[in-house]
């Protein structure tokens, strides 16, 4: 439903009328104002988030699309909702430290409106005045009782600066880095502690500690829209020159969408082109450009959902005259995949990918080039997902490392002899990057061998390490922070 404002909406813009003071023993000098529109939709989404467990980057394009919400607006409305989502956990820190209580006290949809205020206060340029007023005119709307708590704990937030704040709330980074950049660049410490392990770098050094503060702020800024010109139907160039873009610094096929909807694209309506990150376009390309001895005629894609990494390789598969098999568990996925590669020579198969090797349709050795891009943390995409950093949990760890063991014991189990497994996470976590190829190449001893993953990919791409494997990352590489293995079946 759309969103309804408070009173009649009058525009965005138009200019608030304040009622006439009521008489004596009234209940408050003045009557409820209208909330503006991309305040309240910024609002809407993120409540939605908190209670619903929604996505921002879902929920927020409908809100906005049901409420005619565009323009300057909608930036205003994207920049508030997804800001204040990706530094909740910051955000509640100085909250608390004002309001002199635990945010888990405070009412959730006052909460919520005090984390959108906070955030205009600490990271937009957003006059404070501008910023207190219409936050309390939200809370007003949304939660009355609180409206006054509202303006008093955001005027005590007026009283310093974001780095002032810090200092207040988290400890010193001489005394504890970890929980010092956890606060100072929004992250839980599991995942900072994670970041600086897969970057072998220890945040008590100077050099470690701003290796790790680079990796944490690069998933702090607003990251571009990758496109991904489909081989054979329309150039990078080309696509490049029809939004205005830029073509990718190193997949042939990217390019930097500069602004605007990627629906609106009418190469991605035509299904010429697709969203994609470059970093999940470089490890698709990866496995397609290992060499293979021998046959080279049938792929599989062992975790197709949603589509993206499956068309680019039936795009290329259609060039070789390959065939892909394209592998996902849930239904309602398995048709997103099925949507993505329409026209292109891939099968979708609705099954689970743990059973590669050992059915028909998935046959033991039947297969040259098999992808795993595993079920993950998304440790690695939280530039784009700004809710997930607050939502996953070291617990979740066990269950998705088991499940990526498995997958990729069966996809060894479905190539043949001789042919390639590109094994891929979105996340730099080492548990579910070294340590699951170390686990899986001691059980498979010598009947797998790990390939140097850095031959396969542009001789361009710097900073790789030391291989075999690679890990991309935003900072270094402008792409989601992705993890390859290559590894040839004996």
């Amino acid at each position: 439903m759309p969103v309804s404002p408070a009173r009649p909406s009058r525009g965005p813009h138009a200019t608030r009328r304040r009622e006439s003071p009521r008489p004596a023993g009234g209940r408050g000098p003045y009557a409820p104002r209208e909330v503006d529109a991309a305040r309240r939709v910024a609002y809407e989404a993120v409540a939605a988030v908190h209670r619903d467990d929604a996505f921002a980057n879902i929920v927020l394009p409908r809100l906005l699309r049901e409420n005619r919400v565009t323009g300057r607006d909608a930036a205003l409305a994207t920049e508030l909702a997804y800001g204040a989502l990706r530094a909740e956990g910051q955000l509640d820190a100085v909250i608390a430290e004002a309001a002199g209580r635990p945010v888990e006290r405070i009412d959730p949809p006052a909460r919520d409106g005090l984390r959108l205020g906070a955030y205009q206060l600490l990271h937009t340029r957003v006059p404070a005045h501008a910023a207190v007023a219409t936050t309390v005119d939200l809370v007003r709307a949304v939660a009355p009782a609180a409206a006054g708590f509202a303006n008093a704990v955001l005027r005590r937030i007026t009283e310093r600066d974001l780095a002032s704040w810090l200092a207040a709330v988290a400890p010193a980074r001489d005394v504890d880095p970890v929980a010092h950049l956890a606060l100072a660049h929004a992250h839980p410490q599991w995942i900072v502690r994670a970041m600086a392990e897969s970057l072998a770098a220890d945040p008590s050094t100077v050099d470690g500690y701003a290796e790790v503060e680079s990796a944490l702020a690069a998933d702090n800024a607003r990251p571009l829209v990758h496109l991904c010109a489909r081989p054979g139907r329309i150039s990078a160039a080309e696509l490049a020159e029809q939004v205005g873009g830029l073509p990718g610094a190193y997949s042939p096929y990217a390019v930097y969408l500069p602004e605007g909807a990627p629906a609106d694209v009418a190469a991605v309506a035509s299904a010429k082109a697709h969203v994609q990150d470059e970093g999940s376009q470089l490890v698709a390309l990866a496995l397609a450009d290992t060499p293979v001895a021998g046959r080279d005629e049938r792929w599989l894609d062992l975790c197709a959902g949603p589509g993206g990494k499956a068309a680019l390789l039936g795009a290329i598969a259609a060039q070789r005259r390959a065939r892909l098999s394209a592998v996902e568990v849930t239904p309602h996925r398995a048709r997103l995949v099925q949507q993505a590669v329409a026209g292109l020579p891939v099968e979708v198969l609705t099954a689970d990918g743990r059973d590669a090797g050992a059915t028909d349709q998935l046959p033991a050795e039947g297969f040259d080039r098999v992808l795993v891009d595993a079920p993950c943390t998304g440790l690695g995409s939280l530039r784009r997902r700004p809710e997930s950093r607050w939502r996953r949990q070291p617990s979740d760890l066990p269950p998705l490392t088991r499940l990526q063991r498995e997958l990729l014991a069966a996809a060894l189990r479905a190539v043949r002899p001789g042919g390639v497994v590109a094994y891929v996470t979105c996340s730099p976590h080492p548990v579910e990057t070294r340590v699951t190829i170390a686990e899986t190449l001691r059980r498979a001893g010598s009947t797998v061998e790990l390939i140097d993953a850095r031959a396969s990919l542009p001789a361009e791409l710097p900073d790789l390490g030391g291989g075999p494997t690679v890990q991309l990352w935003p900072h270094r590489h402008g792409t989601d922070a992705m993890f390859l293995a290559l590894l040839r079946r004996g």
